[in-house]
């Protein structure tokens, strides 16, 4: 049974630490940079990273020589630190030291504290996908076939329940009723179908539960 559990973190303000600007370090800072504050360490960098950090999503931090007292300075805000060198014994070195500071690990190269998920993102809806590390081709495999089920009709009963939801709050006391009145409108088809015509039209099918 895999040690690892999942959770939804706010990642607003936090800063992730990427070090290596190749295309690793790429798909890192593109799945964190509109999450947290993402800041990338390298000789040099892909056009990608370039063009993230034109475009003010990212920062750049060129650096020929990096040793341990320099990895230790980058380090002091990091919530999570990422190796993503071209070369194992010094994404271990970091690994290591970002060990010793107390900091979250994502390794490329090995399990390390925190795994990044394959995610399905339908606007407030978020599915993280994982095999812990064994075989991210089947947890791309599993996104796929999770994606042909969550269409975009979820988004809008998503905004719509959290809009009866409110509305119920200052209608019905009881809680359980409130609660089986969203469950109701979940379950109704008309619902979900009145979606291809319009949110409006999906709203007002939904209040006749409320009545």
């Amino acid at each position: 049974m895999s040690e690892f559990l999942p959770l939804m973190i706010d990642l607003h303000e936090k800063e992730i630490v990427i070090f290596g600007g190749g295309e690793v370090g790429e798909r890192k800072a593109f799945f964190f940079c509109d999450r947290a504050k993402v800041k990338v360490i390298s000789k040099e960098f892909t056009p990608g990273l370039d063009r993230f950090h034109n475009e003010g999503k990212i920062e750049l931090i060129k650096i020929k020589d990096i040793g341990e007292n320099e990895i230790d300075s980058f380090l002091k805000k990091a919530f999570i630190v990422i190796p993503a060198t071209n070369d194992p014994v010094f994404n271990e070195k970091i690994a290591t030291i970002a060990k010793d500071n107390g900091k979250f690990i994502n390794r490329v190269d090995d399990i390390g504290d925190i795994i990044v998920p394959s995610v399905i993102s339908r606007g407030d809806i978020v599915i993280g996908i994982s095999t812990g590390g064994q075989s991210p081709a089947l947890s791309k495999f599993i996104r796929q076939k999770i994606e042909e089920v969550i269409t975009p009709d979820f988004t809008d009963m998503s905004r719509l329940q959290n809009e009866i939801r409110e509305k119920l709050k200052t209608l019905v006391d009881d809680q359980k009723k409130r609660r089986n009145i969203l469950w109701n409108i979940i379950n109704d088809n008309e619902v979900w179908n009145s979606f291809k015509e319009s949110y409006e039209k999906a709203y007002m099918t939904a209040s006749k539960h409320i009545r």
